[in-house]
């Protein structure tokens, strides 16, 4: 009456896989992460946030000086010369040169400047070096820095983009 079972090898046992499968798991995504942690640059952290709070002070102290000025734009698109209209509330702007920064929402390889340099009497003519097309975020600044105009367009547009110094863009 003493049979004998035949025992399955050990790969074979449910046993072992329960109870060996969580620290196979955790070794292997701790491998994976620890890839990717080296890997991977820590962009977002920032070693001096006062330095970061006075700069955001002064972002919103040029908005609030474009506000004063009355500082007014429209920007027109004729293949990859741009057309540029500035005013204020003393009348045309007269600035040397102006700088469009053009920033893309999620690569920031694609961001752009252009120059503009003055043709008299607030007009303003700058070249793109490449096309653009989609959403991005614009900001006009004057060459001595004190103010700006911000905003978020769909470009390039077939009518003209309004730039106010409220912040908001129509097109």
């Amino acid at each position: 009456m003493n049979e004998e079972v035949p025992v399955a090898p050990w790969y074979r046992q449910p046993w072992f896989w329960f109870l060996t499968i969580a620290p196979l798991a955790a070794i292997i995504f701790s491998t994976f992460m620890l890839v990717v942690a080296a890997n991977m640059d820590d962009t977002m952290v920032s070693d001096d946030y006062s330095k970061e709070g006075r700069a955001i002070n002064q972002e919103i102290a040029r908005d609030l000086k474009a506000t004063e000025l009355g500082v007014n734009a429209d920007l027109a698109f004729e293949n990859r010369a741009i057309l540029l209209t500035v005013s204020t509330e003393q009348g045309p702007a007269d600035f040397p040169y102006l700088v469009l920064n053009l920033f893309h929402p999620t690569l920031a390889q694609n961001d752009r400047t252009i120059q503009f340099r003055s043709d008299g009497n607030g007009h303003y003519t700058g070249t793109m070096l490449d096309d653009i097309d989609g959403r991005w975020y614009y900001e006009l600044r004057g060459p001595d820095n004190l103010w700006r105009l911000k905003g978020e367009a769909q470009l390039p547009t077939d009518s003209k983009l309004h730039m106010r110094s409220k912040g908001s863009a129509q097109g």
